[in-house]
């Protein structure tokens, strides 16, 4: 297979990088990828990387759970009892940060925030690329679930504009930022969460860490570079919320990458260690919701 290459740094537009760290795919094909660092802002990202045609085949399993709200095998299940508090907690949020309106949730999975947002009396709308996920939102929502974002709602504006671990997945990164903030209302917010390389688990686990999970994730964040892609389209940082479930949870699946299996014990332990890391440490928590504004 023949990779796409990067030219430039997505962030600043540097065009030299250096190597940064070497990773495996743990979950689909056990191939190898290199991450690289620009040598000017120190983005860290994935390059070379298959391209949109290519990338597909790196979620087809069965237990990515986005895409298939499977509930087989003990990480699954655990996922599922933490994400009835985690979805609720998102839900809070968005109540907080703008009275009810229009709500556009950027790769959507099968839905479950949307529905929950929904009952609460938001006006939702979503965008998911894989066809299964899309299926199972658009039957449990009975709203608009497009495929390709760029191309979806022209002209429309939102209130809030939600995407949970998905800006790390997206080809046409800065096409994208740039699509996200012409659809903001004077008003509204944009809420991102991705996991954070400057956390204590990312440095503990190296390329063994499951948040980096190439090569879906294409980009690997610091608070400092995804500020300065979001300020490159004229938004403003405004809030920083910690994930800290995130640092047990990808413990633990980096256990199971390390070791060929899942270590509980060194997973609870290490999670804690890493949110209390945070808490001294600039709160570098596992991963990070950030609130931007117009």
């Amino acid at each position: 297979m023949t990779l796409e290459k990067v030219e430039a740094c997505p962030v600043c537009g540097y065009r030299i990088s250096k190597p940064y760290l070497i990773c495996k795919d743990h979950s689909v094909s056990g191939e190898e990828f290199t991450l690289v660092q620009c040598a000017s802002c120190n983005f860290v990202y994935t390059n070379p990387r298959p391209n949109e045609k290519q990338i597909g085949k790196y979620y087809q399993s069965a237990n990515y759970i986005s895409h298939t709200d499977t509930n087989k095998g003990i990480i699954n299940k655990v996922y599922h009892l933490v994400r009835k508090k985690t979805v609720a907690d998102k839900v809070k949020l968005v109540n907080r940060l703008h009275e009810k309106g229009k709500l556009l949730d950027i790769g959507c999975g099968t839905g479950v925030f949307l529905e929950h947002c929904q009952k609460q009396g938001w006006q939702t709308k979503g965008i998911e690329p894989d066809e299964g996920a899309r299926t199972i939102a658009y039957n449990r929502l009975n709203v608009p679930i497009e495929k390709d974002f760029l191309t979806s709602f022209p002209n429309e504006k939102f209130d809030i504009i939600t995407l949970w671990h998905v800006l790390e997945h997206i080809h046409e990164l800065n096409k994208t930022v740039e699509k996200i903030v012409s659809m903001m209302t004077t008003d509204a917010k944009v809420v991102i969460a991705v996991p954070n390389i400057g956390s204590y688990d990312a440095q503990l686990y190296k390329n063994y860490w499951a948040a980096y999970d190439i090569p879906k994730h294409l980009y690997h964040f610091t608070k400092k570079t995804l500020e300065s892609l979001m300020s490159n389209y004229g938004v403003r940082l405004v809030e920083i919320i910690p994930m800290k479930f995130d640092a047990y949870y990808i413990s633990l699946l980096s256990t199971k990458n390390k070791y060929k299996q899942i270590n509980f014990l060194e997973a609870i332990t290490e999670g804690y260690k890493s949110n209390k890391w945070a808490e001294q440490n600039d709160n570098n928590y596992s991963s990070l919701t950030y609130i931007f504004s117009k």
